[in-house]
This record gives C-alpha cells, sequence and structure tokens, in this order.
C-alpha cells in the first residue's frame, strides 16, 4: 500500500475514475479512484483491475479514452508498470510534464497492446 507524503500532495490536478471500458469484456476491466498531483499519479485504495501481465500506467493526451485505438494510435507518457491489481499505489511524473495536455490516465497491457481501463481526469 502506497501512503501519499505531504511532499506527494503538492499541487492538486485533477481527479478521475477507472471505469469498465468494454463491459463485454468480462477480462479487462478496472474501476476506483485516480487523483494526479503535480508530480505524482496516486491510485486510491478503491482501485482494482482484472489480472494479468506487463500493465502499465499510462498518461495520454486524448479525452475519453474508451477503445484499444484511442491509445494505441498516440503518444504517451508511461509512468511505469503496474505495482498491484488492487489497492493504493502511487507513480512519479517527470519533470516537464504538462498535466493539461494528458486528460485520461489509463491501464495499459503492453505485453498485448490492450486498454484495460481508462480514467477521464477532471481538473481541478
Amino acid at each position: 500500500m502506497a501512503t501519499l507524503t505531504d511532499q506527494d500532495r503538492v499541487g492538486l490536478t485533477a481527479r478521475g475514475r477507472f471505469i469498465h471500458a468494454n463491459p463485454a469484456d468480462p477480462i479487462h476491466y478496472g474501476k476506483g479512484d485516480v487523483t494526479v498531483y503535480r508530480r505524482i499519479v496516486h491510485l486510491d485504495t478503491s482501485f482494482k483491475v482484472g489480472p494479468g501481465s506487463a500493465f502499465h500506467v499510462y498518461l495520454v493526451p486524448p479525452a475519453k479514452i474508451r477503445q484499444t485505438a484511442d491509445v494505441r494510435h498516440t503518444m504517451f507518457i508511461d509512468l511505469g508498470r503496474l505495482c498491484s491489481f488492487k489497492g493504493s499505489q502511487k507513480y512519479a511524473i517527470s519533470d516537464g510534464v504538462d498535466l493539461k495536455t494528458c486528460p485520461s490516465v489509463v491501464i495499459w497491457r503492453a505485453q498485448f497492446g490492450v486498454l484495460i481501463s481508462p480514467a477521464d481526469l477532471v481538473f481541478e
């Protein structure tokens, strides 16, 4: 479980909620809250995805990601491999990233190029 420090909480930027993008697919799903700070993406204790291999957390420029193709053919910022299929976790955002240009956080299965779960961000 990742605990946010006071330093992590600086610069609250956006909030969102992961969704099940394709309800017809019972394997690739996600749910739970995400909070974006100036330097950290934090997945809340409510976060959960169906298990699989090579899941990554991406910040992506398009809004309202709902299909694999929405991510496959765009630029993205890879924040790293997903630490756990459920629970609180945090991912560092590199210096120089303009968060206003990335209105979505997605869980992506890099091994097969498949969207697992998107979260639309609402900026504070």
